[in-house]
C-alpha cells in the first residue's frame, strides 16, 4: 500500500508509484455501489467482497457479538444499531481489475447517501433476499439508478434463508421493476440444503469450500439439475441473442463459444435492457467471488459512461468529458465528512487528473485552490496517494467547498449536472440543555447541514427555536444522538413538526393599491388580477397591455409575490399550487418604485389569498410493513386508525408486506405500537409520496392551534 511506502528512500518511492502507474488502465477499473432494501445483506455482502480481494484478513458480522462490525460500518452508531447510516467508500483488486465500490444505507431516512453514490458510480449491484424479493426500498433504489442510467447487476442473497425462492425473485424483478431479468445461475439446494449455484454460461456446478467459503471447487452439473439448467439456459441465449447477431447465429448452428455469450450480456447489461440475475449467501460465504467476476465481466468502465459537463462560459453548452488523464481537469466533490484532519471532500475524477500540489479551481465560486493532501478511501481508514486519475474516487483534505461543486483546471469553467435533493419532510424544534451545549451545539449543526443537503436548520423568528428537519425520524434522531457523543451538545427535541404546505381552492379576483405618503417621495403601486389553483409550484403570468404597470416594475411584481408564498396566512407555512396572473395596475410617475410595487404584490396576494378559500395540504407517506402473516389484521387496523389507506397485501411465505398512504402527521411514534402489537417481528418503511389536502375537521384544529401560538409569542 502506498501509504506504507512513504517511509522508504526516494528512489523506492518513485520507481514504486512508476509501476503503480504504469499498471493503471482506465479498462480495468470499476466503480459500483451496492443498494437494497434495509437487511438484504448489502454491508455482510461487501464484508465478503472485501476479504475474498484480500482487503481484509478476517470477516466480521454487521450485528456481530465480538464488539468489532463489520469493515465499513464504522460510526459507533452504525455498529450499535448494526445498520448503515453513511455511505463508505473502498477498492479492491480482482482479477487485474481495481473495483472502487461505495457500501449505500438502505433506511429511506439516509436516501442522499444513495442519491450521491449513484450520481457518481458507473454501475451497481442491486441486493434482493430471496425471501422478502423486491421490496419498498428495492423500488425506490431502482428509481434512483433509473434516473443516473446506471447500468445494474442483481444478486439474490440469503439463499439459505427458510422460505427461499431464487427463482420467484427473479419473476418479480420483471414484473414489478420491469426488468429484463435473466438467471445467470440456478441453486443447488436451498434453505439449509443451499451448498452452490450452477453456473448457466459455463454449464458448471461451482461449490464454496473451506471455512470461509475461499476453496472454489468447479464440478459436473448434478443429474436431478440438468433438465432446469438446460432450459434456463436456453432462456439465457434467447435473451442476449437479442444484442447480438452472431450469438443468434451461433445458437441456431448449436455451438456458443462462452466468450460470444458474455460479450452479448454485457451489451445488454450497459444498455440497461438486460438485467443478469446472481445468487448466493453472503452469509453463509456462498456465490460471492462469480458476483466478482461479473463485476468485471457486465459492468461498463469510465470509458463506457457518457458523462456530460456544462460550459458556463458557453452558455451551459453541453460538452461530453473524456476519461483522458491528460486533459484538463473536470471533478465532483461529491460527500463532505468532517475529520480528524479537518474536511474529508470525497471526490469523483471524470478528466484529467487531479495531482498533489495542483491549482484547482470551483466552478461555483470561481477560487483557485491548492490541493494538499490526497488519500484513497478503505472505510475510515486512509492512504496517502500522489494522484487520483480521470475513472477513480478519492478524496482530499483542506479543500472548502459544498456538496455538488465542481473542480477544474484554471482555464475551463465547467459545471456537473447536480444529483436530486429530496425535499424534508419532518422538522423538530431543539433546545440545548445549557450554554455549553448551545455552543457545541451550532458547531455540530454547521457541520451535518454542511455534509447533509437533507438535514436543514432553521431558526424560528417568532419562537425563537432552532429548528432542524430531515427525511423522517431515525434521520433526526440519528443526528441528536450524534451531536451528543461527537460535540458533547446535550439537547432536549420539542413535538416534531410536519412540513404542512398552504394552497387556494378556486379562483379569486385581487386589486390592491399599496400608498405611502411620508415626507419626501412616497410609495404607490396598483396590481390587479386573479389567483387560481394550478398543478405545478407557483407560476406567475404577466397580461398587462397598455403600460398600466411599466416594464421595469413587472420583475417586481413578480419578485413580491413570490416573497409572498414563502408564508401562508392559515399556519405560516409554504404556498404551493397557485397560479398569478396580473392584468391591470397603475402607476406613478414620481412614487411608484421597486420597492412599492413588491409591497403591492405582498398586499394583492393577501387579498386574493383569503378570498380563493385557502386550504392546508399535509405530506402522504407511503408505508411498507412487513409482518409475520398472524398479526396482519392487527397491522392494518393500527394503520386505518392512523387515517391510512390500504393500498394491498402481498403474501411472502410466512410474512406478508402490507402497503398503505398514511399521513406523516400520524406515523409519529409507529415503531412503538408496531413493535408491540407484533411482538417486535414487524419492522417498516416509509418514504414521501405526495401532498395532499387535509381534512376540514383537522384543518380547523390546526389553524386554531396555530392562532394561540401566535398570540402567546404576542
Amino acid at each position: 500500500m502506498i501509504a506504507r511506502v512513504f517511509y522508504r528512500p526516494t528512489e523506492t518511492i518513485l520507481s514504486y508509484l512508476e509501476v503503480k502507474k504504469m499498471k493503471r488502465d482506465p479498462q480495468k477499473v470499476r466503480n459500483i455501489g451496492i443498494s437494497a432494501h434495509i437487511d438484504a445483506g448489502k454491508t455482510t455482502l461487501t464484508e465478503r467482497i472485501l476479504y475474498y480481494t484480500n482487503r481484509i484478513h478476517a470477516i466480521h458480522d454487521v450485528k456481530g457479538k465480538d464488539g468489532v462490525g463489520a469493515t465499513m460500518d464504522f460510526m459507533e452508531l452504525e455498529k450499535e444499531r448494526g445498520i448503515t447510516i453513511t455511505s463508505a467508500a473502498t477498492y479492491c483488486e480482482w482479477n487485474d481489475h481495481e473495483i472502487n465500490i461505495i457500501d449505500t444505507p438502505g433506511h429511506v431516512d439516509f436516501t442522499i447517501e444513495v442519491e450521491r453514490a449513484l450520481r457518481v458510480l458507473d454501475g451497481g449491484v442491486l441486493v434482493l433476499c430471496s425471501v422478502g424479493g423486491v421490496q419498498s426500498q428495492s423500488i425506490t433504489v431502482d428509481r434512483q439508478m433509473a434516473r443516473y442510467k446506471v447500468p445494474c447487476i442483481a444478486f439474490v442473497n440469503k439463499c439459505d434463508r427458510s422460505g427461499a425462492n431464487p427463482m420467484k425473485v427473479v419473476e418479480q424483478l420483471r414484473e414489478k421493476l420491469h426488468h429484463n431479468a435473466v438467471a445467470m445461475q440456478i441453486p443447488i439446494g436451498l434453505e439449509n440444503d443451499f451448498q452452490g449455484v450452477v453456473d448457466l454460461v459455463q454449464m458448471k456446478a461451482v461449490y464454496f469450500e473451506g471455512q470461509q467459503g475461499e476453496k472454489i471447487r468447479i464440478d459436473e452439473i448434478p443429474n436431478e439439475l440438468k433438465d432446469e439448467a438446460e432450459k434456463r439456459r436456453e432462456e439465457l441465449i434467447d435473451a442476449a441473442s437479442m444484442f447480438s447477431e452472431e450469438l443468434m447465429e451461433a445458437a441456431l448452428e448449436g455451438e456458443i463459444p462462452e466468450e460470444l455469450l458474455i460479450d452479448a450480456i454485457r451489451i445488454g447489461t450497459l444498455k440497461r435492457e438486460l438485467t443478469p440475475v446472481f445468487m448466493g449467501s453472503a452469509y453463509k460465504n456462498k456465490g460471492v467471488q462469480p458476483l466478482l467476476d461479473a463485476v468485471t465481466r457486465y459492468l461498463p468502465h469510465p470509458g463506457e459512461v457518457e458523462n456530460i459537463a456544462l460550459d458556463l462560459e458557453n452558455d451551459e453548452k453541453e460538452v461530453v468529458l473524456s476519461p483522458d488523464p491528460e486533459k484538463p481537469l473536470v471533478s465532483l466533490a461529491f460527500k463532505l465528512e468532517e475529520g480528524r484532519y479537518g474536511q474529508l471532500t470525497y471526490i469523483r475524477v471524470y478528466q484529467g487528473t487531479l495531482r498533489k500540489g495542483d491549482f484547482i479551481v470551483n466552478s461555483r465560486t470561481g477560487k483557485k485552490v491548492k490541493v494538499g493532501r490526497v488519500v484513497r478511501m478503505h472505510a475510515n481508514q486512509m492512504e496517502d496517494i500522489e494522484e487520483i486519475p480521470a475513472g477513480y474516487i478519492g478524496a482530499l483534505f483542506g479543500i472548502d467547498c459544498a456538496s455538488g461543486d465542481t473542480f477544474t483546471s484554471p482555464g475551463i469553467r465547467y459545471s456537473m449536472t447536480s444529483m436530486h435533493v429530496p425535499e424534508p419532510v419532518i422538522s423538530l424544534a431543539i433546545v440545548p440543555e445549557d450554554n455549553k451545549s448551545q455552543q457545541n451545539m451550532s458547531k455540530a449543526l454547521s457541520r451535518f447541514s454542511k455534509e447533509d443537503p437533507t438535514f436543514r436548520v432553521r431558526v424560528d423568528h417568532e419562537t425563537g427555536d432552532t429548528i432542524i428537519s430531515g427525511m423522517g425520524e431515525l434521520h433526526l434522531e440519528v443526528y441528536i444522538e450524534r451531536m451528543k457523543r461527537e460535540y458533547n451538545a446535550i439537547v432536549h427535541t420539542g413535538a416534531p413538526q410536519v412540513a404542512y404546505r398552504e394552497t387556494i381552492t378556486q379562483r379569486a379576483d385581487f386589486n390592491y393599491t399599496h400608498k405611502k405618503q411620508t415626507g419626501g417621495a412616497g410609495q404607490y403601486g396598483r396590481v390587479a388580477g386573479y389567483m387560481e389553483p394550478f398543478d405545478g409550484e407557483f407560476e406567475f403570468v404577466n397580461k398587462i397591455v397598455g403600460g398600466a404597470i411599466p416594464t421595469e416594475f413587472i420583475s417586481s411584481v413578480e419578485k413580491g409575490f413570490k416573497s409572498a408564498l414563502e408564508k401562508g396566512q392559515l399556519l405560516g407555512f409554504p404556498v404551493t399550487g397557485i397560479r398569478v396572473v396580473v392584468n391591470d395596475g397603475q402607476a406613478h410617475s414620481v412614487d411608484s418604485s421597486d420597492t412599492a410595487f413588491q409591497a403591492a404584490a405582498r398586499g394583492a396576494f393577501k387579498e386574493g389569498f383569503k378570498k380563493a378559500k385557502p386550504a392546508i395540504l399535509e405530506p402522504i407517506m407511503k408505508v411498507a410493513v412487513e409482518t409475520p402473516s398472524e398479526f396482519q389484521g392487527a397491522v392494518m387496523g393500527t394503520l386505518n386508525q392512523r387515517r391510512g389507506m390500504i393500498l394491498g397485501a402481498q403474501d411472502e411465505g410466512d410474512s406478508c408486506v402490507i402497503e398503505a398512504e398514511v399521513p406523516l402527521s400520524e406515523m409519529f411514534g409507529y415503531s412503538t405500537d408496531l413493535r408491540s402489537i407484533t411482538q417486535g417481528k414487524a419492522q417498516f418503511t416509509m418514504e414521501f409520496s405526495c401532498y395532499r389536502q387535509v381534512p376540514k375537521a383537522i384543518a380547523e384544529e390546526l389553524v386554531k392551534k396555530a392562532q394561540e401560538k401566535n398570540k402567546k409569542a404576542a
